[in-house]
């Protein structure tokens, strides 16, 4: 296959991107947005694309880091992918990953993370690579925290969390509905108003100042446009006190930010408005699975009941001496972990976001 590569999306053609509605976090909309506001000063885009006679058949999502290349991911990306074309078999997708591999030699390492484990994709990225001499290596990345529906209803699923979650939910509720009011945003329409709740919220909030402040409303301006956003806003008589912004793709919706105002914990609004939001994505959009996208934190794993490990790889270049060197740092942090021993996946005993 030939390789060229780009750093516009706009260049490659529309059918590599799968839909949004289907699969958002791999969209031609998802990455024309990380790259407008989710890139730091001195980071490039970069799609390796893999063609045959004529006709593209695979792109790989790079960034040109100053350290070296690396997946076409952020600290929003719940999860990465390579694009091939929708009829591509695992023979075409393989050699399409060993053109890729032959791009990633003329470095040391390549990166690739937020992947998930056991795909045909990651089978095609890691026999490519291997079929190009690389050394592939993989890395445990973050835990993915999420809860398959099976069909059931609000009322069926909250039968299934832990019993102090149900008993805070079921006190809390009901004083929250007497004393707020809850608003979904899921258009244009709003939106502004919106999005000023949400980063009212935010900045009151014990949340960290976001490392890229443009990408979260760039975000919802897009998925507004594509119908898929869901942005929910509690408020007292004093304003906005809680805020979530979830994105619905797939039949699966997920959360993607949230956050309250410290000065309302008393109502758990946290809590609280993850239920409303639930409630309301079960009955509004029949949604069939709950995903809350990256990490452990400990009110995850009372929401949902299912954790999967999301992976990275690292394509090393032996015959490069900052392959070498990268290998060995790989080699003996694998040695330190397996003398510490295996903790177990985090979990925790916090009831919600508050």
């Amino acid at each position: 296959m030939e390789i060229f590569t780009t750093p516009d999306p706009e260049s490659l053609p529309e059918e590599i991107f799968p839909e949004a509605a289907a699969d958002f976090f791999s969209s031609r909309a998802w990455y024309e947005t990380t790259i407008a506001a989710a890139l730091p000063v001195g980071v490039a885009p970069c799609f390796v694309a893999a063609r045959r006679h004529g006709a593209v058949r695979a792109a790989f999502p790079l960034r040109l880091d100053p350290g070296g290349p690396a997946s076409l991911t952020t600290p929003y990306t719940c999860l990465h992918a390579p694009l091939f074309a929708a009829d591509a078999d695992q023979v075409e997708r393989a050699a399409a990953a060993a053109a890729f591999g032959r791009f990633c030699r003329r470095h040391p390492v390549v990166r690739l993370d937020a992947l998930a484990a056991g795909t045909r994709d990651l089978a095609a990225l890691t026999e490519g690579a291997e079929a190009a001499g690389l050394v592939v290596r993989r890395f445990r990345h973050f835990g993915n925290w999420h809860e398959d529906l099976a069909g059931r209803d609000f009322a069926s699923y909250f039968a299934c969390r832990p019993g102090p979650l149900r008993e805070t939910i079921r006190r809390k509720l009901r004083r929250a509905e007497q004393k707020t009011q809850l608003t979904m945003i899921a258009t244009a329409d709003g939106l502004d108003a919106g999005i000023a709740a949400f980063e009212q919220v935010y900045a009151r909030s014990w949340k960290e100042p976001e490392p890229f402040p443009r990408f979260n409303a760039a975000l919802m301006r897009t998925t507004a446009a594509l119908g898929l956003l869901r942005l929910f806003i509690l408020a007292d008589a004093s304003g906005p006190i809680a805020v979530q912004f979830w994105i619905v793709t797939g039949k699966t919706a997920t959360v993607l930010k949230l956050a309250h105002d410290e000065a309302a914990r008393a109502l758990s609004p946290g809590t609280v408005l993850t239920a409303q939001a639930i409630r309301a994505l079960i009955a509004a959009d029949g949604i069939s699975g709950l995903d809350f996208g990256r990490g452990d934190d400990p009110y995850k794993s009372l929401w949902t009941s299912r954790r999967r490990q999301r992976i990275g790889l690292l394509l090393i270049n032996p015959r490069r001496l900052g392959g070498l060197v990268a290998l060995a740092r790989h080699l003996a942090g694998a040695v330190s972990r397996s003398l510490r021993g295996k903790s177990p996946p985090p979990g925790g005993a916090d009831m919600g976001a508050d």
